[in-house]
């Protein structure tokens, strides 16, 4: 967490800052662990004072903010960050604050653990960081025959394949188990075992799970930690139907209670009688 419908929940929450420009840049004093701001701090204010916000777009679980000078400022929320508008949960995790030309308007980076990063590229410098030989495609633009083409030949689990963001941009750990579950394949599938019908289920699993995720504006889990651009909670974690719910009855077959396995040191949930394995999906 985040991940990509909490992080387009954020960049659309954004976009009332489209045309400002920004005044200065500001550390607030924070004893916590302090996070990754490249460049240097005198060449990051010197580059960014002035501009104006011309675009807002993401990069899988980045959100990506275009300054007229072509540079970009790239947020990875990573596990407890937030790009704000409003005042953030707490001050004393608040990384960095933009004073806008607006008034009375900031943009925030908040991070509780300080695992996320700030960093302003160049034009080119983006196109060489986030070239398609390093990233796979966004989840919400990757096509039905695209599934196969990534996935199709490898040995890898099909959970932690999707978490894979070489193969495809976005999907974390949360979503991960909620798609598998909506196409109803079992999280330790291989990927080479599955036929073309379930690639195209998988799909339509994915786009359906992400979209309705970012029409919930993300997930709000139990620590409360992810909040939108207003600090704000997100809705879909009331439409789980996996992820968390270990012991709890399924809510598709009424028959099985959700289990918890541990695939590459992360909690996969599923239902073993909606995803068999070893068994053709019904």
């Amino acid at each position: 967490m985040p991940e990509l419908p909490e992080v387009e929940t954020m960049r659309r929450g954004l976009l009332p800052v489209l045309g400002c420009r920004i005044q200065s840049a500001v550390l607030p004093h924070c004893t916590k662990r302090p996070i990754s701001i490249r460049p240097a701090w005198e060449e990051f204010c010197r580059r960014i004072t002035g501009q104006e916000i011309v675009r807002l777009e993401r990069v899988g679980k980045r959100v990506v903010v275009v300054l007229n000078s072509e540079d970009r400022l790239i947020f990875e929320p990573r596990m407890t960050g937030l790009v704000l508008l409003a005042d953030p949960p707490t001050t004393e995790h608040l990384r960095l604050k933009l004073e806008l030309s607006e008034p009375t308007a900031s943009l925030m980076y908040w991070d509780r653990r300080g695992l996320g990063s700030v960093h302003l590229l160049s034009s080119d410098e983006f196109a060489s960081e986030f070239c398609s030989t390093r990233f796979g495609p966004d989840a919400l633009q990757m096509t039905p025959d695209l599934w196969p083409l990534r996935f199709g030949t490898s040995r890898q689990e099909i959970k932690p394949a999707l978490l894979d963001q070489k193969r495809v941009l976005g999907i974390g750990n949360l979503y991960a188990s909620e798609i598998l579950f909506l196409a109803q394949i079992h999280p330790q599938r291989q990927c080479m075992e599955l036929k073309s019908a379930e690639w195209t289920t998988l799909h339509k699993a994915t786009q359906e799970v992400l979209e309705t995720a970012i029409l919930h504006e993300g997930s709000t889990l139990s620590d409360g930690t992810y909040r939108n651009a207003l600090n704000q909670a997100g809705s879909y974690q009331n439409q789980h139907r996996v992820y968390d719910r270990e012991g709890l009855l399924c809510l598709r077959c009424g028959k099985s209670n959700i289990q918890r396995m541990v695939q590459a040191q992360r909690s996969t949930f599923f239902c073993p009688t909606c995803q068999p394995l070893g068994k053709k999906r019904k």
